[in-house]
């Protein structure tokens, strides 16, 4: 079960490139521990704030961190002692300092529609998706069960500092904070005004059950494990444990139906982390299967296979979801290898080599999101994985990406 739990090995791997134009200051919300919302360590959760400017002043993008989760006390206490469960650990990894690249950045030419808004990252540090709220603390262990807690707590802050009188509004997320935002998402419509603008956008946060598919038991104990590690049972969407098992509402397909809030779907239906850690066990992976997965060279027409059988699940199980859905329900599903988009320049924003219906990832949910029009598409063509980094130099790489902007 561990395997599931290094999401940002494998998306460091996969989605390299240039990760960020401004580096932001990482702060501990100091307040938040009155509250009891801490992380599993004990101590205050951290955050990285960048403020708006110019005709972005009162547009919020609120942006949820993901990696893994913790699926009972073993690995919830290996969390603690680094950056997915301790700020203090986060804060010391990163020198303090935090990039913001991709839909984040400041970029005007890369990130037109969002460059100038209020940028407001959480970092993760509960192991939970920010669902967890159990009042002890396990008393061998010294660990906290609390991530709905640090959700509200820093939701509290948002509004202190003006959020709640803004115009537009964005809850987004990647991986766990992809299923984060999903969870959230109605919630967060709720803190505002009738006539604010709210939305979400999920990044690779759509992690299928795909009970026909090789690994349904395995991901279904898991997620099992999860609920029963943080105490999930009653914090997960009533609208969903009152049909199914609380275990099945921690997968979206369970979830997405019942959210009334605008949102928008970002995903690759060879999703590089769910093919690497989610179908085979740890004592199931044979090398060749592990250097195919951080390779797409080095597979073999029966690992393809069983790629191609992945998306065939992926796809069918969204389609399924979304089938009454109308235009507040948005997707851009592509076939590039790989998990994680929205804070990577290479994976958003300047990700030109991947675009549906003529457009890139960052260009489809500026017009989702500003009602120019909507955005449903999938790429049914290509039925192989797709390899769509580049090996360009970092000055190439931005002429190349700023030439494509200037031309459209």
């Amino acid at each position: 079960m561990a395997a599931l739990l290094p999401a940002l090995t494998i998306l460091s791997l996969v989605a390299v490139g240039i990760d960020g134009y401004r580096n932001v200051t990482i702060s501990t919300l100091a307040s938040a521990v009155a509250k009891g919302a801490v992380c599993l360590d004990g101590t205050p959760p951290a955050y990285a704030y960048s403020p708006g400017f110019g005709d972005g002043i009162d547009n919020w993008h609120v942006y949820l961190e993901g990696g893994g989760w913790c699926e009972n006390t073993s690995s919830c206490l290996d969390r603690s002692t680094n950056g997915l469960g301790s700020s203090p650990k986060l804060i010391s990894s990163k020198n303090g300092i935090q990039s913001f690249g991709g839909m984040l950045e400041d970029n005007s030419t890369f990130n037109s529609d969002f460059y100038n808004w209020h940028v407001f990252r959480i970092f993760y540090c509960d192991g939970s998706s920010f669902t967890s709220d159990v009042e002890d603390v396990d008393p061998v262990h010294n660990l906290t069960y609390r991530g709905a807690r640090i959700y509200d707590a820093m939701m509290d802050e948002l509004l202190r500092i003006g959020m709640g009188n803004a115009k537009n509004a964005l809850l987004s997320g990647t991986s766990a904070g992809g299923l984060a935002t999903i969870l959230h998402c109605d919630k967060f419509q709720a803190l505002f005004h009738n006539t604010t603008r709210v939305k979400c956008v999920s990044d690779s946060g759509f992690f299928v059950y795909g009970e026909h598919f090789m690994g349904a038991d395995r991901r279904e104990a898991f997620f099992s494990d999860v609920v029963s590690t943080h105490g999930l049972t009653n914090t997960l969407p009533t609208s969903c444990t009152s049909k199914f098992r609380p275990t099945l509402c921690l997968f979206p397909e369970n979830l997405v139906q019942d959210i009334k809030t605008p949102l928008f779907l970002m995903e690759s239906s060879f999703d590089s982390y769910q093919i690497g850690e989610n179908v085979f066990s740890p004592s199931d992976k044979s090398p060749r299967w592990a250097n195919c997965t951080h390779n797409l060279m080095f597979c073999n027409w029966t690992e393809i296979k069983i790629m191609k059988d992945f998306r065939y699940t992926f796809i069918n199980t969204l389609k399924s979801t979304i089938t009454d859905s109308s235009s507040r329900r948005g997707y851009f599903v592509h076939s590039c290898y790989r998990h994680g988009h929205m804070a990577y320049t290479h994976g958003s924003t300047c990700l030109i080599g991947n675009k549906l219906a003529n457009k890139t990832i960052t260009q489809a949910v500026g017009d989702w999101y500003f009602d120019r029009s909507g955005f449903q598409e999938m790429d049914m063509l290509n039925d192989l994985p797709r390899t769509c980094t580049t090996t360009d130099d970092e000055a190439t790489f931005e002429k190349n990406c700023s030439d494509y902007y200037m031309q459209h």
